[in-house]
């Protein structure tokens, strides 16, 4: 294997990691393009064995939190009546982006994050997430959910509860405030019974509680 020089990794390795890694957080669905995932871990895998994990870990943090610190401005500037579909949009687009990246990413995650930070790269994103976005608007958020709570057909249930399996994966336990036990609705009381375990829970006894109260009323919908 040839060798990589520092100059050549920034000159056109991390410029084509960077591009994928763009292409994954911004896609929609709709304006899908293919990208060559061969390739990508191919650059990951030649800059591990080239001893460019360490700056390529440092690129990687930086550029998703400078992506994440846009997204968060952009919250900000959504009015009330959008906020939350705009935060369900930029989590579940963030969640579906780290099921591409880590992948590509897995060499770089067993042989620099695991052994030498004693960390996982997307324990690392997800917190990332909850940084840079949740923990910025958290106090916006709930109190709009419970306000859509007395509005039925405000949004969706499956948005509500896209939210709230959101939450656990991104384990808020000094995010959520306690919620009235008026949103517990036995009809929805299956989608918070089982979130903890599927997404490996490990807050607080009362925050869980507290989103199981938020799940089970599905947040919203009046059903009978």
């Amino acid at each position: 294997m040839n060798v990589i020089s520092r100059e050549e990794y920034q000159s056109t390795y991390w410029p084509k990691l960077e591009s994928a890694i763009e292409q994954l957080l911004t896609q929609s669905p709709k304006d899908y393009i293919p990208i060559s995932y061969e390739q990508i871990y191919s650059c990951v895998y030649k800059c591990v064995c080239q001893q460019h994990s360490e700056q390529m870990y440092t690129d990687l943090i930086g550029k998703i939190t400078r992506h994440l610190q846009h997204v968060s401005e952009e919250l900000k500037s959504s009015p009330p009546e959008h906020y939350i579909e705009k935060f369900n949009t930029a989590l579940t687009q963030y969640m579906g982006a780290l099921q591409s990246i880590v992948p590509l990413f897995i060499y770089m995650n067993k042989f620099y994050i695991e052994t030498k930070l004693n960390r996982d790269l997307r324990e690392d994103l997800v917190k990332l997430f909850t940084d840079c976005v949740a923990e910025k608007h958290v106090c916006t958020l709930m109190p709009l959910l419970l306000q859509a709570h007395s509005t039925p057909f405000q949004i969706t249930p499956s948005t509500m509860a896209s939210i709230i399996k959101g939450l656990y994966a991104l384990r808020p336990g000094e995010l959520c405030p306690p919620l009235p036990s008026v949103l517990l609705l036995s009809r929805w009381k299956r989608v918070g019974e089982g979130l903890a375990s599927d997404l490996g829970w490990r807050g607080t006894p009362k925050t869980l509680g507290s989103l199981r109260q938020l799940s089970a009323g599905a947040l919203l919908c009046p059903c009978p």
